[in-house]
């Protein structure tokens, strides 16, 4: 039987060539998501694949273990400070909270990727998974704009799994799930829930059974899908004509299967 990481190289390769690509361009940020991305693009496209290492003030711990796993796997990277920029920006703008500050910098990494993917005709691979994208725990047109997903269809645990059977260093899967945007900040307290209660939630909730575990997390999690459904969702176009048009057509096409 085909492992589940040939399955997904094959449908990283055949969405590239469809789309007249030579490549793809991916962050590499030194945890497990982006980690078992960049090993999934290698065993697709071989040289044709190049990993960003793009700080902003981030933890050198963060970008340490990025460079550990670019150099175990051999990817070809980049490296791009993205600390002035940011700085720059932020002095042009009026002082506001720190989710707007946050938020700046997947949106500049997101900038930063499409330049290298405009520059080698590549296309850019995001590395988010299905339990953040669901609880909307992206940012959007930052770290959730992006060409293709190839774990977006993966709970966090299948991740795990999947990096184990990539030999995905231990250091890596270990590590507390982190979006790295300021010192001690974790996935899990920000989205005030355990990626393995939110797990079950959206295995039980996908395979239509009562899930095991408390109905107020279980709301908690369905309110939160709710509210970030536009982040994963196309912009919504106000139609000139009833019938059906172009535009119609873009946003109802069905994706293409692995």
């Amino acid at each position: 039987m085909e492992k589940l990481s040939e399955r997904i190289a094959r449908w990283i390769r055949g969405r590239v060539i469809r789309s007249g690509s030579g490549g793809v361009v991916l962050g590499l940020s030194g945890g497990i998501d982006s980690a078992v991305a960049a090993v999934l693009a290698k065993k697709a496209m071989g040289e044709e694949v190049l990993a960003l290492l793009l700080p902003c003030h981030s933890l050198p711990e963060d970008e340490a273990d990025a460079l550990y796993l670019a150099d175990l796997f051999h990817l070809r990277r980049e490296r791009v400070d993205l600390a002035p920029v940011c700085d720059a920006f932020l002095k042009q703008l009026p002082p506001a909270g720190i989710a707007c500050r946050a938020n700046l910098k997947p949106r500049l990494r997101m900038a930063a990727l499409y330049y290298f993917a405009n520059k080698l005709n590549y296309l850019v691979m995001g590395t988010g998974n299905k339990s953040e994208r669901l609880m909307g725990y992206f940012t959007k047109f930052g770290d959730g704009g992006a060409d293709l997903l190839p774990l977006g269809d993966l709970t966090k645990a299948r991740v795990r799994k999947l990096a184990k059977e990539l030999q995905i260093p231990d250091r890596i899967i270990r590590r507390p799930p982190s979006a790295g945007l300021w010192k001690g900040q974790t996935d899990e307290e920000d989205m005030a829930i355990r990626y393995r209660d939110l797990d079950r939630i959206i295995e039980s909730l996908e395979d239509s059974r009562e899930p095991r575990i408390s109905r107020g997390k279980v709301e908690y999690v369905k309110g939160k899908m709710a509210k970030s459904r536009h982040k994963r969702s196309l912009p919504p176009i106000f139609r000139l004509k009833l019938k059906r048009s172009l535009n119609s057509r873009d946003q109802k096409r069905k994706p293409i299967k692995g």
